[in-house]
């Protein structure tokens, strides 16, 4: 087995080892607001964080020390649209990384259509089967060797949004909510075959 130091390798190659063990891991399509302005990107730094008050994370790496536009918004608004992807609208995620200004929307690239949110001015949109209202809960800059790297938002859901079709007895249908994940490279990855295991009591 290979025995590496991460201090020997470069940034880049740090990161080609993490995304690529750490799989499939959860994509988070996040809308947040510049003025009049909806920017749109996707993140697969994603988790839950506690489900009592129910918060989850997004984490959002600068480049070259630079705050991305979604964590600009959302720590300036303290507001955010978290949906999850599936396969009905990954394709159009994917259109939404690409790399524009602040004052330009990433949805104008797609055929997404917007959703007004019930407790948060920023909207999200209509074509994800689950949206989560969110308002920010922290903002942690993750700092090394003086520079900050990257922006942990830990967000507090506000509204579940869920498709009727999903809902069932306070359960989500993981069948057909068929949620995509990311792997490394241009890769992602569909539910799959799943399996139970009973925890021991």
């Amino acid at each position: 087995m290979l025995s590496i130091d991460p201090l020997a390798l470069t940034e880049r190659d740090t990161y080609k080892f993490l995304i690529g063990s750490v799989i499939p891991r959860p994509i988070a399509f996040v809308t947040t607001r510049n003025g009049e302005i909806v920017n749109a990107a996707p993140f697969s730094y994603f988790n839950i964080v506690a489900s009592h008050p129910p918060l989850v994370s997004v984490s959002i790496q600068r480049k070259d020390g630079v705050m991305k536009d979604t964590a600009r918004n959302a720590v300036a608004t303290e507001e955010l649209v978290i949906h999850i992807v599936d396969e009905t609208n990954v394709n159009l995620v994917n259109e939404t990384a690409a790399s524009l200004g602040p004052d330009e929307s990433e949805l104008d690239c797609t055929s997404f259509t917007l959703a007004s949110s019930d407790v948060i001015a920023t909207p999200g949109v209509n074509e994800a089967k689950i949206r989560m209202e969110c308002v920010l809960h922290h903002h942690v800059p993750i700092e090394h060797e003086g520079v900050v790297t990257a922006d942990l938002l830990v967000a507090r859901v506000v509204r579940f949004h869920i498709d009727n079709a999903l809902y069932e007895a306070g359960r989500i249908d993981a069948a057909k909510l068929a949620p995509v994940s990311r792997l490394a490279g241009n890769f992602y990855a569909e539910l799959g075959k799943t399996f139970e295991i009973e925890r021991p009591k």
